[in-house]
């Protein structure tokens, strides 16, 4: 078996949208990350994804409500500086849609997370690396992550929704075969994105 090994590239972006005062909506992202796509002979539907994020460089384009989102009533930062995600399994669907379960890690809680993702196809630059792009969206519960706000007023529901819609796009570079390393540890990736 061969396995092919791809690190995802820094034009790549993750997204984020969550509800404020049951009105409007918050949309940020997060800069800095990193992750890897291990693919089994070619076979994306049994691929293994790994994803370190860098939970100070979330941005929301507020720099008042950035340094509160990194406080410990959110992401607490200074405590638990990484976001992971580890792929637990994949499930090929009709053409280049794949289901990707996986365990995400935030603030030491650890739970299941469904993306469904697509492939848009394989590219060669100018050099001759082949490029894979796709997109994947997933939703989370913040609370189920320890993300529970203000006490005073989040027991009401009325200022943060409850839900995170999270939209990724992702391309991603097919490394050289003899750059393969087979570490299982998702903590030996380092946050170099951005």
């Amino acid at each position: 078996m061969t396995i092919e090994r791809w690190e995802i590239a820094s034009n790549s972006e993750i997204h984020f949208t969550v509800r404020h005062l049951l009105i409007s909506k918050v949309r940020g992202r997060f800069g800095r990350w990193s992750g890897t796509v291990l693919v089994p002979d070619g076979d994306w539907g049994r691929a293994t994804v790994d994803v370190v994020i860098d939970a100070s460089s979330i941005d929301t384009g507020i720099p008042k409500r950035d340094t509160d989102l990194r406080s410990e009533h959110f992401l607490d930062v200074v405590r638990y500086p990484v976001i992971a995600f580890q792929t637990l399994y994949v499930t090929a669907r009709q053409a280049d849609a794949l289901q990707i379960v996986g365990e995400l890690t935030m603030k030491d809680r650890v739970g299941e997370v469904i993306l469904e993702a697509e492939r848009s196809g394989v590219t060669l630059d100018r050099s001759g690396s082949e490029h894979a792009r796709f997109s994947a969206k997933a939703a989370i519960r913040r609370r189920d992550f320890g993300a529970s706000g203000n006490v005073a007023w989040d027991n009401y529901g009325v200022m943060i929704g409850e839900r995170i819609d999270i939209e990724i796009a992702v391309e991603a570079v097919r490394q050289p075969a003899a750059a393969i390393s087979f570490s299982s540890d998702i903590h030996d990736l380092t946050v170099s994105q951005g």
